[in-house]
């Protein structure tokens, strides 16, 4: 299955994997190198943990060129009115009588913690293409529904914020 990347996902995981195989993986073999040194390999901690992480650096590095490989290049269409891809919305949830805010990002920034809703989720979905003034149905399940009504809409986007993962 293809992920679906903006522009701005192909730079970033672009420039992990550069910065992952100029400079992390020389750091994690010398590392190694080092640990390897201190003698008796099997109670040696030092070099089986340096080891890991000189594997879980090979196999990220994989992975990102892997979902580079496959994945689908996708641009914001949307209107200067509607809500698209990288917008932030806020929106007022009735049932709860509260506001709460997002950025609709691609399924790989995902992150709620953040406030990040991927445009796959059911309210991504639901947002997307949506006005300053609609009511929007979100549908969590065949069972459970919600109504949200869009309140504002960011169009800027902060690119310092948005992180596939930290280095």
């Amino acid at each position: 299955m293809s992920e679906m990347l903006t522009p701005g996902d192909v730079k970033k995981i672009e420039e992990e994997i550069e910065y992952r195989k100029l400079v992390y993986r020389k750091q994690a073999l010398e590392a190694v190198k080092e640990a390897r040194a201190q003698g008796d390999l099997s109670e040696n901690f030092e070099y089986h943990a340096a080891k890991k992480d000189k594997n879980q650096n090979e196999s990220r590095i994989r992975y990102l060129e892997r979902m580079l490989k496959n994945a689908r290049v996708v641009e914001d269409h949307s209107g200067a009115d509607e809500i698209g891809l990288d917008n932030t919305v806020t929106v007022y949830v009735e049932e709860d009588d509260e506001e709460e805010t997002y950025k609709l990002v691609t399924s790989v920034r995902g992150n709620s913690m953040k406030g990040y809703i991927s445009t796959q989720s059911p309210l991504g979905e639901a947002l997307m293409g949506r006005k300053v003034g609609d009511r929007v149905t979100i549908k969590v399940s065949d069972a459970y529904s919600y109504d949200v009504i869009v309140r504002h809409i960011d169009k800027s986007t902060d690119e310092s914020m948005d992180s596939i993962r930290k280095f």
